[in-house]
């Protein structure tokens, strides 16, 4: 196995403009993000970045980017466009999507993902879940919920579904965690397909994939990363890095 990391990111963001280079102590928060993948040590990192400004960031940070059309209509499409720039003879059979938002991401949640799909062969992309947060996250159509078959040791599970529904029971719910570690060949087939119907139904892409009939596992973190998405999230990011010191990283 041969993976790569790539990092989408465009300024473009509806609820937070400009949002990979907020300053997040100090640090931009797309640099961040990368010095996080990088500690991951899975293999290579970069950016595809739909905006010089985001490239000239990681550049002067040390880290690789690509500029990728600013019109690109997904993170998934953007990371195809960077691949075919640092990848065009196909080396790298393994691609991990570590979204542009979660300067905080432990490196051990990422190599666990990558991990999976070493582990399983017929594992066609892996992703993350942790527990909920709360048990208003249940009924709450933002907090994406995976429904898994568990291994018994605890620590991953076979996907079954995803929903933004209420899930009943007493047994917790685990929140879905944006971060994807595809096969090539199940990133190009999930491009090349249209959405799918309950992918518009529940507004959720990974859907699509598990309607194309590709094995989805997830590896279990501890904890929900922090996710930027808006001004205050920004603001928690930022009390959160006071914690760490001045431009430490979790």
């Amino acid at each position: 196995m041969n993976p790569i990391v790539l990092i989408p990111a465009r300024m473009a963001a509806t609820r937070l403009p400009n949002k990979p280079l907020a300053d997040i102590g100090g640090v931009a928060m797309i640099v961040r993000v990368l010095r996080q993948a990088q500690a991951a040590g899975i293999g290579p990192v970069a950016v595809a970045a739909g905006d010089i400004e985001i490239v000239a960031a990681v550049q002067k940070a040390g880290g690789q980017a690509v500029l990728t059309d600013p019109g690109l209509a997904s993170g998934s499409d953007r990371i195809l466009a960077a691949l075919d720039v640092l990848d065009p003879k196909g080396r790298h059979d393994v691609v991990i999507n570590l979204q542009g938002d979660m300067p905080f991401v432990q490196p051990a949640v990422l190599a666990a993902c990558a991990d999976l799909l070493s582990a399983h062969p017929d594992c066609d992309i892996a992703t993350v879940v942790a527990p909920e947060a709360s048990p208003a996250d249940r009924s709450n159509p933002d907090v994406v919920k995976a429904v898994l078959a568990m291994e018994r040791d605890g620590f991953s599970g076979r996907a079954l579904y995803f929903t933004r529904s209420t899930l009943y029971g007493d047994a917790p719910i685990w929140r879905h965690i944006g971060i994807y570690g595809y096969r090539r060949a199940a990133l190009l087939a999930f491009n090349a397909a249209p959405p799918s119907p309950l992918e518009k139904r529940e507004k959720l892409e990974q859907l699509r994939a598990m309607e194309l009939g590709l094995s989805l596992r997830a590896a279990v973190a501890a904890e929900a990363p922090i996710s930027v998405d808006n001004p205050s999230d920004l603001e928690a990011a930022r009390q959160f890095a006071k914690t760490l010191g001045a431009g430490k990283q979790a």
